[in-house]
């Protein structure tokens, strides 16, 4: 009975799933972009949360990544921002999330660039 309990309870941070992007923004900051992303995740604590998000290029090219550094177990969804300089040439980027447990592949937002 104890081996059934633990084989039940071990897979429960998994059940938060993967890491949405529910919205995004891009704002002109000087040369550079501010990208404000609202991400949703049911972060369970230390185990299983929202852990950043990429800025991706059109070929899937990284350009920037944000660190979240701790849970937000009672604040979802979330917004946080990150500024980078975005090569000349890109007018459209890609924003994903990422958590402790699953990585990436959670909804995505594609934003164009004016």
């Amino acid at each position: 009975m104890r081996l059934a309990l633990l084989a039940f309870l071990l897979p429960l941070p998994a059940l938060a799933g993967e890491a949405d992007v529910i919205d995004a923004k891009a704002t002109r900051a000087g040369s550079d972009w501010r990208i404000d992303a609202t991400i949703r995740h049911a972060d369970t604590g230390w185990d299983h949360y929202a852990n950043g998000f990429e800025i991706l290029g059109p070929d899937g090219t990284v350009l920037g990544t944000r660190v979240l550094f701790h849970p937000h177990v009672e604040e979802q969804p979330f917004t946080r921002s990150h500024t980078l300089t975005i090569p000349d040439g890109i007018t459209t980027i890609t924003i994903r999330a990422t958590d402790s447990v699953h990585g990436t592949g959670g909804a995505e937002v594609t934003l164009s660039l004016d």
